[in-house]
């Protein structure tokens, strides 16, 4: 057998039927869209439409709470911490922070800051600062020999009081 001589097996290749191309093709005409209406137009999204009835989405209550305020933290476990220790991406003899996560690739952004989680078994004395952690990261950095520094986010709204009191006394002042 050569190159030249090969075929697909029979069936493989089945062309498209071509909608709308006449009465011969057998989706000539209305193209298998039925009669007329607003379904068969071009350029129709009914999703969730109930023709004019009141919509499954509206007619249902709404539940819950959303926070708008919520905090994003990043979270890190101790294994992959002793696992980037372990392969130099982190030096352990040093305050560990969070530039020094992102630049070891542990976490690619801060968000609002970075959670320490007890999973996995932490072998090395690390010295790290966090925004928070939990009991069971704390007591095994510390059970390592190492230290976990909790740092204290300040609340948004906080912020704004007092960029409000600083704009204030600055008009004052003028």
């Amino acid at each position: 057998m050569q190159l030249n001589q090969l075929s697909d097996n029979k069936g493989a290749r089945k062309t498209h039927k071509r909608a709308g191309r006449g009465a011969s093709s057998g989706l000539g005409k209305t193209a298998g869209k039925g009669q007329k209406g607003q379904k068969s137009r071009s350029g129709v999204a009914l999703a969730g439409f109930e023709g004019g009835q009141m919509p499954l989405f509206r007619r249902l209550p709404k539940r819950g709470f959303n926070n708008i305020f919520r905090k994003n933290y990043r979270e890190l476990n101790l294994g992959k911490l002793q696992a980037a220790i372990d392969l130099n991406k982190l030096d352990n003899t040093k305050l560990i922070t969070a530039n020094d996560l992102i630049s070891s690739g542990l976490i690619k952004t801060a968000r609002d800051g970075v959670r320490l989680l007890g999973k996995g078994t932490l072998k090395s004395k690390i010295d790290i600062e966090v925004v928070g952690a939990s009991k069971a990261a704390i007591s095994a950095v510390e059970l390592a020999g190492g230290s976990v520094k909790l740092l204290r986010l300040e609340d948004s709204s906080k912020k704004i009081d007092n960029k409000n009191k600083e704009k204030s006394l600055e008009a004052k002042k003028a």
